[in-house]
């Protein structure tokens, strides 16, 4: 195989250490370069053989850089299939500082994803967080700068987290092997932890909704692709079958709904839509059946796709207009028709309509939940597969293109913006038209047709009803207007009340500090007066003793210790 004539260095290395050379290059070549890179990776990744290749001794320890599988391999393939979509999208930018985070971002997601071992897996773990925040920072506005320093807290945390429990287990067992853990092992609780924060769980999850919507137009389509979705593959990986995580990706599924249907900020609307599909997947993750972790890994695929799609078609909007804000928005579609047709598609997908990418992946999770037995987990992903349709099937594109004439005539979004689109778009009706492709990429055999009369129609009913709903909401007013406002999430106990608290707390240790300085000085003082008074001259032991009464007080000294002689005898 051509694959053997080549050094056996992992897809992910080559296109990080591949974009390092970015600066170096003239911007007219480093466009070509950046497509032309990830595009003869994908190929390579296709040639690798199954196995583990690239083993390197490090500090006692056998790292494994290189490990091929079915779950690695389409993972490694999605990530890559994202990063020449990225840089496409991203073809019109000059900043070499943009266009080299992607490389290096896209590049150590993928050395993760297969990575044999845990010491490696914790450097790209690293190595995502530091090149991402970059394309926060990009932006150039204060409020970015803040978001992206609470971004690299967060992600930096989540790997001083990895290492704490890596160093756990690795002290516990010997082994820094990087396969199945489960809850059991030594350190494992920890791991799960950093990958949870990097997969969103509820509560931690919003660095995502503060971070991407402040990143760049073509940064938050990179930041989608790869971050939540590498920790999807280490959750797959490490702890497929951890009940727990079914209830947690139940959560998630569910409660981001209704803070996308009060969002104005549409980039914010789909960071929480993002959040809602991870949960599909993380219950996927905790069933850990074959058919669950098919459906993980498939709608992994697919999610990264559609919803590429949709911040794309958000980003051309905000390029275009200079604002993503569902209240200054509407009309759109009368010049800036193909952004809206790739949005519409998009929005499809993630609501998985039949034809589109989201019905044959999202299927798979459902089934899996029903033939498990989860009947109140499958009510759930019911419920939150409807309300995906409201917030990102029927939300986005309506405030986006149709909805008040906003009076805005933009142009058409940039040709490299478009085939960009169009090519994820393309995509996902292929995907939905033709799965077994698809299919044939995931982890485990597949037995499972997705087009069943059943499934056709009660999908169709659910997503009927859905736009009923809407509909009437809407008609009634009772829907929450797009209004100027500013959401409070669970962020605001970190960002708001801790602070309040702590300067608070503050406060009070000062002022008990000044009353203590002030009592001590009180003290002090007083203390000083009265040894004055007493030793000073003309003082209580500073006076003259005259000779008789000293004559005296040696006489009576004396009679003392001769009593005490007496009785001693």
């Amino acid at each position: 195989m051509i694959a053997d004539l080549l050094f056996p260095m992992s897809p992910g290395i080559l296109l990080a250490l591949g974009g390092l050379l970015v600066p170096f290059i003239g911007a007219r070549v480093a466009r070509i370069y950046v497509l032309a890179l990830p595009a003869v990776l994908l190929a390579y990744i296709f040639m690798l053989p199954d196995g583990s290749h690239g083993a390197i001794s490090f500090l006692g320890f056998e790292l494994e850089l290189l490990r091929i599988d079915n779950l690695s391999r389409i993972f490694a393939t999605i990530f890559m299939i994202a990063a020449i979509l990225g840089n496409l999208y991203a073809w019109h930018e000059e900043d070499p500082v943009q266009r080299t985070a992607a490389q290096v971002y896209a590049g150590s997601a993928i050395a993760a994803a297969l990575a044999g071992d845990m010491i490696s897996l914790f450097v790209f773990w690293e190595l995502t967080a530091i090149s991402s925040v970059f394309l926060i920072w990009a932006s150039g506005t204060d409020s970015a700068f803040r978001s992206g320093m609470r971004y690299l807290i967060i992600q930096v945390g989540s790997g001083v987290i990895l290492l704490t429990g890596l160093i756990v287990h690795v002290n516990a067992t010997g082994s820094i092997a990087f396969d199945h853990l489960g809850l059991d092992a030594p350190g494992a609780p920890l791991i799960l932890l950093a990958f949870g924060i990097k997969c969103a769980f509820p509560l931690l999850h919003n660095w995502l909704q503060d971070a991407y919507a402040e990143a760049t137009v073509t940064g938050t389509v990179v930041l989608s692709a790869f971050t939540t979705k590498l920790a999807v593959y280490t959750l797959a990986r490490g702890f497929a079958g951890t009940e727990m995580l079914i209830w947690i990706g139940a959560a998630m599924t569910a409660f981001p709904i209704f803070y996308a249907v009060i969002e104005n900020d549409l980039r914010r609307v789909l960071a929480y839509s993002l959040n809602n599909q991870l949960g599909f997947m993380v219950v996927g993750v905790g069933i850990g059946s074959e058919l669950a972790l098919n459906g993980t890994a498939a709608h992994a695929f697919c999610h990264i796709l559609y919803k590429a799609l949709l911040f794309m078609s958000m980003g051309a909007v905000l390029f275009r207009t200079g604002t993503c804000k569902g209240s200054e928005l509407g009309g759109l579609y009368k010049t800036m028709p193909l952004t809206m047709i790739f949005c519409v598609v998009g929005a499809a997908s993630i609501s998985a309509f039949p034809l589109f990418s989201g019905f044959v992946s999202k299927s798979l999770i459902m089934s899996a939940s029903g033939k498990e037995g989860y009947w109140f987990v499958w009510g759930v992903l019911l419920f939150a597969s409807a309300g995906v349709f409201h917030h990102s099937g029927i939300k986005i594109p309506y405030f986006a293109f149709f909805a008040h004439d906003s009076g805005q005539r933009p142009k058409e979004a940039p040709v490299n913006m478009l085939l960009a689109m169009g090519a994820a778009a393309v995509l996902c009706v292929g995907i939905g038209v033709w799965p077994e492709p698809l299919y044939a990429l995931l982890p485990y055999d597949v037995d499972y047709v997705p087009y069943t009369t059943s499934h056709v129609i009660t999908q169709l009913q659910l997503l009927m009803f859905s736009a009923l709903a809407f509909t009437v909401l809407m008609l009634t007013r009772i829907y929450p207007p797009e209004l100027k406002s500013t959401n409070l999430d669970f962020d605001w106990v970190y960002r708001r009340l801790l602070p309040r608290q702590l300067l608070a707390l503050g406060r009070a240790i000062d002022t008990g500090y000044v009353h203590v300085t002030n009592v001590g000085r009180t003290v002090i003082g007083a203390a000083i007066s009265l040894s004055a008074e007493i030793f000073a001259p003309g003082g209580l032991y500073g006076r003259m003793v005259g000779t008789g009464n000293a004559v005296a007080l040696v006489a009576i000294l004396l009679l003392v210790a001769l009593v005490v002689s007496y009785s001693a005898v």
